[in-house]
């Protein structure tokens, strides 16, 4: 099927970052043409005059199914947020999984996020509720230490089985998570890198997201956790470290040595007030690629990557007393093709171009808050001035997802019924 979207401000995202006027065409799942108009005879046409055509956002670090758990766990102390968030997950079921996938999902393809990472365990629920929700889910299965999981069996084995069942499923990618220093031993951590080098399989994990997790492992070990991972072997390319807030400048060059990437979800930082900030230009200076997460919706409450990309830089300015620090193209840079690099597929996504997935954002060009609208200013206009209430349509790997603001792949009044019996059967304790 061919479709050709009319007449569009196309900001690309390619190397030269070009924002041209014209169409893009999609012919099955990929892109296969950019620019002028289209003078081809398309199956399905989409006026776009005047709305701007974007890649599809990636969402580096979240915990999706925790969709449905919005609302319980505000306003508490970070321990106390821990005990009530462990005891949740340890009663949840196959059926509140899905729900809760299905929920975040719904809310990332309508706000334009058509890749997202995930960390959880039970991946293969959340696999097949991805699915029919129709956008990409790399989908990193929970590994840690024994004796602490909820798990049944061990979680590097069920990890190692997660992904010999999903490897080859369309617009799935498993992947190897690790839930973080302060329960994952030495063996652990370097079972879970091994299997991702074996598989080529992204890795996502927490890291020092807070100062006592970094004091705590420092008493254990002699080493911060980040020198720690280094020293054991557990860094690699295909490292994506969430938070990341609490690091020393050594840290960060041993994280670029190694070629990683990182996720930073400043909204669930400031809103679990573990203080830190992630240092970013010491990142991209170490040559560590940055990328945008916004966590799951217990210590986040959204899934808006709009509102994180703002945050974010206003987070980097007001903290370094530098308004000059991450641009607006930067961090529509971290949105897309960096996080496109993170999750290991910087040839397939991230931008429009020929020959890749045709994974689109179109936004109403109409809307106020993004007008006036002339090349100059599309880029801040999107960083500074959209949201989410703008996405118009969303296509993921050439499968509309979205269109006129509705999404059309799932029975969305079904998904947003059942999700206040889940809440109220996981949330509500004496």
């Amino acid at each position: 099927m061919i479709t050709a979207i009319r007449n569009a401000w196309i900001v690309t995202q390619d190397a030269s970052r070009r924002i041209v006027r014209g169409d893009v065409v999609i012919d099955g799942e990929k892109i296969v043409s950019v620019g002028p108009s289209y003078n081809g005879t398309a199956d399905r046409e989409i006026d776009a005059t005047g709305d701007i055509v974007m890649p599809g956002m990636i969402n580096t670090h979240t915990h999706v199914a925790m969709s449905v758990m919005k609302g319980v766990v505000d306003d508490l102390t970070f321990g106390d947020f821990l005990d009530k968030v462990f005891k949740i997950d340890s009663d949840r079921t196959d059926k509140d999984l899905d729900i809760g996938t299905k929920l975040g999902c719904m809310e990332m393809m309508l706000g334009g996020t058509t890749t997202f990472m995930d960390l959880y365990y039970s991946e293969d629920v959340i696999a097949k509720a991805t699915q029919q929700a129709g956008i990409r889910g790399v989908l990193c299965w929970c590994v840690l230490d024994q004796e602490f999981t909820t798990q049944n069996g061990n979680p590097l084995n069920n990890c190692r089985n997660f992904h010999q069942n999903f490897k080859n499923e369309r617009k799935i990618v498993p992947g190897v998570g690790l839930q973080g220093v302060y329960v994952c031993n030495e063996d652990t951590c370097v079972g879970a890198k091994q299997f991702s080098d074996e598989v080529s399989a992204p890795m996502n994990f927490h890291l020092s997201e807070t100062r006592g997790e970094v004091s705590d492992h420092k008493k254990k070990t002699g080493m911060r956790p980040a020198e720690w991972l280094s020293h054991i072997g557990a860094l690699s390319s295909r490292g994506v470290a969430a938070h990341s807030a609490w690091l020393t400048r050594k840290e960060v060059d041993l994280m670029g040595q190694a070629g990683m990437s990182i996720s930073s979800c400043p909204v669930s930082n400031m809103k679990l007030a573990t203080g830190g900030v992630a240092p970013v230009p010491e990142f991209i200076q170490s040559g560590v690629n940055v990328s945008i997460g916004t966590d799951g919706n217990t210590t986040n409450n959204t899934l808006d990557m709009f509102a994180e990309m703002k945050t974010l830089g206003l987070l980097q300015k007001s903290s370094r007393w530098d308004p000059v620090v991450c641009s607006a193209q930067e961090l529509l840079d971290f949105a897309t093709v960096n996080g496109a690099k993170a999750v290991g597929m910087q040839d397939m996504i991230g931008s429009i171009e020929v020959g890749k997935y045709a994974d689109i954002v179109i936004l109403d060009g109409k809307s106020p808050n993004l007008r006036p609208l002339v090349p100059e200013n599309i880029i801040a206009n999107i960083v500074y001035s959209g949201n989410s209430l703008n996405v118009k349509t969303v296509f993921c790997q050439g499968d509309l997802v979205v269109e006129d603001k509705k999404v059309v792949t799932l029975d969305a009044e079904k998904v947003l019924d059942a999700s206040e019996d889940m809440w109220r059967s996981l949330c509500i304790r004496d």
